[in-house]
């Protein structure tokens, strides 16, 4: 199991940061630099019917399965390659705190960057064991490198002993889930199988299977620049407007505001001048029909202000993303109570949670692959606090194994 921290020490110092500005797949053509090295190592390691999408860099392959396995149902494992572009992935450096000691840990003796355990009171729990952490200017990228270190890390143990009953497992790593587009080119019918998780979570015994209903908006409002010397009922600030249309929103249904299951409107950019202004949003409920009522209100702002100010002043492009897998999941509960099961065999404790943001099992449960998603040992995800337990992420790679197992 040891070799899951080999696997991911080497995956983290490969820049697979993802662009949120691209219009190209990949989103960063250095994504295929983990893509190319995956697939070497799964063909050393005896993995079978290995594809490297080199187009889209997506990479497949197979684990058959143990003698007298072979009608089990075809479990999938799935995580990404990217990391996100909140924080740059380029030249990072891990390290290793060895027997953590439950105080401050510092990351950067030169500038200064401390991880405080006031700022993260859940370090506690981590007293005794080992923490992988950055040296405060990069994020680590355990999103989703812990992932893909702990499928690889598994199918390598399994390959290297026959005698451990098993199905024929699917493998597949994609890119570009931090920018949301990594399940476009994803294909489910050369992947094949019944049902998969995804390896995407944070602290060890999280377990998810509902996620927001989500969508996007762009919202552009036309202003009029004029003198500020003699703009007296001629000039319409846009930027001004701008703010208009954010506080007619539910003040309270902001993600600053809320947690477990609540939506919210957040205002993820706003740019502009006088003369126009451009405002994206992301709209998230995990109930879909609250998901549908704020996206009318959302609507119905814009509306309310082009009376006010003139048709066409505020022009509102609203699309939706990705829907609560939960309604797929639901239908296919033996993925969850499996799961829960061999985490209680393990003695880890399940913490069954809905999950703040989506992954590509939410899309691929529309797209006909029921796909929860297990934890991975990461913490404090796209940013530069980012760390990972290597205990635990060694506990995840015999979990995975239960897992499969369960399917036999």
């Amino acid at each position: 199991m040891e070799k899951v921290i080999e696997n991911f020490l080497t995956y983290v110092k490969i820049d697979t940061e993802s662009s949120e500005d691209s219009t190209s797949t990949p989103s960063t053509e250095k994504q295929h630099d983990l893509a190319k090295l995956l697939a070497e190592q799964l063909k050393k390691m005896g993995a079978e019917e290995i594809v490297y999408d080199q187009e889209h860099c997506y990479v497949y392959a197979s684990v058959p399965a143990s003698k007298d396995c072979e009608k089990a149902p075809m479990i999938g494992l799935i995580a990404h390659m990217d990391t996100a572009p909140a924080v740059t992935g380029a030249g990072v450096k891990p390290r290793m705190v060895e027997d953590y000691d439950g105080k401050d840990i510092v990351l950067n003796q030169e500038k200064g960057i401390v991880m405080k355990t006031a700022d993260f009171p859940e370090l506690s729990a981590y007293k005794g064991k080992r923490l992988i952490v950055t040296d405060g200017t990069t994020l680590l990228g355990a999103d989703d490198k812990a992932g893909v270190a702990e499928i690889m890390a598994m199918a390598e143990y399994l390959l290297t002993h026959p005698e451990i009953p098993h199905g024929k497992l699917r493998l597949g790593f994609t890119p570009d889930e931090e920018v949301g587009a990594g399940a476009d080119h994803f294909d489910v019918a050369l992947f094949g199988a019944d049902y998969a998780y995804t390896v995407d979570g944070g602290r060890l015994g999280e377990l998810e299977y509902e996620n927001f209903n989500a969508a996007g908006a762009k919202v552009t409002i036309q202003g009029r620049s004029v003198h500020p010397g003699e703009a007296k009922g001629k000039m319409r600030n846009a930027i001004l407007m701008a703010q208009e249309f954010q506080s007619m929103l539910p003040v309270s249904e902001n993600p600053m505001y809320t947690c477990g299951y609540e939506g919210f409107y957040h205002l993820d950019g706003l740019k502009g001048t006088v003369e126009e202004a451009v405002a994206e949003y992301i709209i998230r409920d995990h109930d879909r029909e609250k998901f549908e009522q704020k996206k009318k209100l959302f609507l119905q702002v814009g509306q309310f202000l082009n009376e006010k100010y003139g048709e066409g002043t505020f022009q509102i492009d609203l699309q939706d993303s990705y829907y609560n897998m939960k309604e797929v999941i639901e239908k296919h509960m033996h993925l969850v109570d499996n799961a829960r099961e061999a985490m209680e065999e393990l003695g880890i404790e399940p913490t069954v949670l809905p999950i703040r943001g989506g992954t590509d099992g939410a899309r691929l449960s529309f797209m006909g692959l029921p796909c929860p998603n297990l934890c991975t040992g990461g913490q404090n995800f796209h940013g530069k606090y980012e760390y990972a337990c290597a205990d635990d992420m060694e506990m995840m790679v015999k979990l995975l194994v239960k897992i499969v197992q369960k399917y036999v």
